[in-house]
């Protein structure tokens, strides 16, 4: 059974990824599961040209005592979930610290300058060697690989938050879940967001036995 208790109070979150892959619902989503289990949640967003492929982070405060301001102090994030990988080198580099968590979809979306050939990408393997040296604990997660799968690519928003939901620690489950998005949206697209939800919990969960660690 989940704990109803943060890790610490107040526990900061981070989403961020680029405009298109559903940062904004998928940050709503999981401060409204966080509401169900009685936490005081403050919501505080930022974005980048959202429209054109820039940056959007959602800042999401969480406490069992009150609202606190609505923005993460620099250095104080303590899980950051990213929806698009040189994202999360971004995040750390402002709001990390050596105790963050990062759970990293490891499908790039490349800038214009990228695809243009003016600028370059890094390799996935060169983010994963500088978020190993900059956060605890990394998990890396083919989100949306598995959205396709399901059919619709901008599942890997939910397929990541399930990922989130069963880190050791973190209190809220797949109950909380169901009941937000059954109020959020149309009964047609619970069985989907579900199935991405249960994707997503379940490689976290297998990805934590690999390493030892125990799992919600």
């Amino acid at each position: 059974m989940k704990i109803h208790t943060l890790a610490k109070d107040p526990f900061n979150i981070v989403i961020t990824g680029v405009g298109g892959q559903g940062n904004v619902m998928a940050s709503r989503v999981l401060s409204n599961m966080l509401v169900e289990k009685g936490f005081y949640v403050t919501i505080g967003e930022t974005f980048g040209a959202s429209q054109r492929g820039g940056s959007v982070m959602s800042h999401i405060r969480v406490s069992s005592k009150g609202a606190w301001s609505p923005q993460v102090p620099k250095g104080k994030a303590d899980v950051v979930v990213t929806l698009e990988p040189i994202e999360a080198i971004r995040v750390l580099a402002c709001y990390g610290n050596p105790s963050v968590q990062v759970l990293t979809n490891t499908r790039p979306i490349y800038p214009a300058g990228v695809i243009a050939g003016e600028a370059s990408y890094p390799e996935l393997k060169e983010i994963q060697a500088t978020m190993e040296k900059l956060a605890a604990r990394t998990w890396f997660l083919d989100a949306t690989d598995k959205a396709v799968g399901l059919g619709n690519p901008i599942l890997g928003n939910i397929v990541m938050i399930g990922a989130l939901s069963a880190l050791d620690d973190f209190p809220v489950d797949r109950d909380d879940f169901d009941r937000v998005i059954t109020r959020a949206l149309p009964q047609g697209k619970r069985r989907d967001n579900l199935e991405a939800f249960d994707l997503g919990a379940e490689m976290m969960r297998n990805d934590l036995a690999n390493k030892g660690f125990s799992a919600q």
